[in-house]
């Protein structure tokens, strides 16, 4: 059931967004179905991003509603804070189940910022525990993303996620490079067939700080926000292996791959690379309550489980960490991706899909077309007197004269299509972006 356009839109401050620009012309969804958006007029919005690569199964699943319905009316809060509830212990043991072998302990949160600092805290304190306090360093990439939290834009690697905010946190100077050289990878379709040497790059900062200094490693497998750059061929097995030469903890944010997005429940599964802790967000509930997590290697977590039995063993959680409607929304969204067998069907489906997006190679202003699972950017030539602009341009384009939603990082169009997507939903998608392209100034 919609509701009228409120009177006065000056109240809410829209994140990551030109707010004087949208509240010029707004663009409101009122409701969402299926592979929809709707907007209040009830003109139905192809969604071509999964909301913000969480909403993997699709908009208005109901058993997720109800799901979340039932815990409301049963249980609508609990703390998690020396006491719990029976979800919270279901939904990890699922979650634990669906990661790779020896990763058998998750801790919840509320989303992917908070889990990427979680995860970074628990590297140093993991460290201090082992009697290495002197390992405080952590490392990121270059184009990074990894919330908006402290931690995560000091390892973070766009810039205008960090420049704002500075100084930022001490050790986190050092960024590896992004593995992609546009010169001699653009167009690539999948993984690159060069470049795992990139992951050497971690000698070079072992060589200037020393290894004794570094407490871990945090890389997206897949990096979502940054335009869609999949690892090179071997480069995260490359990456596990120096940081296995050094004893530097390896990270995984798989908040945008977790849950199917690389046609696995996980990146790690993917490419066969087993880090020390995963995080995770989005797909978990398929965005319909926020929650996110980590889950950390059976090592780690048994070196905190030291000392007095009455002894808090890490101070770290969040007031609504394993919220019981967001365990509930997890629970059924874990069902759905198993009896619907969405992972398998996402993975068939990155043929299909990855043929669609390199169709617009050779339409107006692409300099550049990335594809990974069931995720591709689009990289626009840009003005050089207003960078972003175009990007800008096609976005609201798409949604006022395509009927479509996407998500656009500077000057680069994001396609993230949800895992029910059909090939005609794909085709509709890229017909759409090429039609505004034709039309770009």
């Amino acid at each position: 059931m919609s509701r009228e356009r409120p009177n006065d839109l000056g109240a809410f401050w829209l994140p990551f967004t030109p707010n004087r620009d949208f509240k010029s012309r707004p663009r409101m969804l009122a409701r969402a179905e299926g592979m929809y958006f709707y907007d209040e007029g009830g003109r139905a919005l192809l969604d071509a991003c999964s909301g913000l690569w969480c909403s993997n199964l699709g908009h208005g699943r109901k058993e997720i509603a109800e799901a979340i319905s039932k815990a409301a009316h049963q249980l609508d809060f609990a703390p998690t804070f020396q006491f719990s509830h029976p979800p919270a212990f279901e939904l990890a043991n699922r979650i634990a189940a669906l990661a790779p072998e020896g990763m058998d302990h998750v801790f919840f949160v509320n989303s992917g910022s908070e889990a990427a600092d979680a995860a970074l805290k628990l590297a140093r304190a993991y460290w201090q525990k082992k009697g290495q306090g002197g390992r405080f360093r952590l490392i990121g990439r270059d184009k990074g993303y990894h919330g908006v939290n402290f931690g995560g834009i000091s390892v973070g690697g766009l810039a205008n996620n960090r420049k704002p905010y500075g100084p930022l946190l001490p050790g986190t100077d050092n960024h590896l490079p992004l593995p992609y050289d546009r010169a001699t990878m653009a167009f690539t379709r999948g993984y690159p067939e060069k470049g795992a040497d990139y992951a050497d790059a971690l000698d070079g900062l072992v060589a200037l700080h020393g290894a004794e200094t570094i407490a871990a490693v945090i890389v997206e497998p897949m990096s979502g926000s940054a335009g869609v750059f999949a690892p090179p061929k071997d480069y995260l097995t490359r990456l596990r292996a120096a940081c296995d030469r050094h004893n530097i903890l390896l990270i995984f944010d798989e908040v945008i791959t977790g849950f199917g997005r690389v046609g696995a429940a996980f990146a790690a599964e993917r490419y066969g690379v087993t880090p020390d802790i995963i995080t995770f967000a989005k797909g978990v509930t398929n965005g319909a309550v926020p929650m996110g997590g980590m889950i950390v290697r059976n090592e780690i977590h048994g070196a905190f489980m030291q000392g007095p039995a009455h002894a808090i063993e890490l101070f770290h959680g969040n007031t609504y960490s394993g919220h019981p409607l967001a365990c509930a929304a997890g629970l059924a969204s874990l069902d759905l991706y198993r009896d619907e067998n969405l992972f398998t069907r996402a993975r068939k489906l990155e043929t299909v899909f990855e043929e669609a997006v390199h169709s617009l190679k050779s339409a107006p202003r692409v300099v550049d077309i990335r594809n990974c699972g069931l995720a591709a950017g689009i990289d626009i030539d840009p003005d050089p007197k207003a960078i972003g602009l175009r990007g800008y341009e096609a976005m609201r384009d798409l949604f006022h004269k395509e009927n479509m939603v996407v998500r656009v990082s500077g000057d680069t169009i994001a396609l993230a299509p949800a895992l029910i997507a059909s090939e005609s939903d794909i085709t509709r998608m890229v017909d759409g972006v090429r039609a505004v392209l034709a039309r770009l100034n």
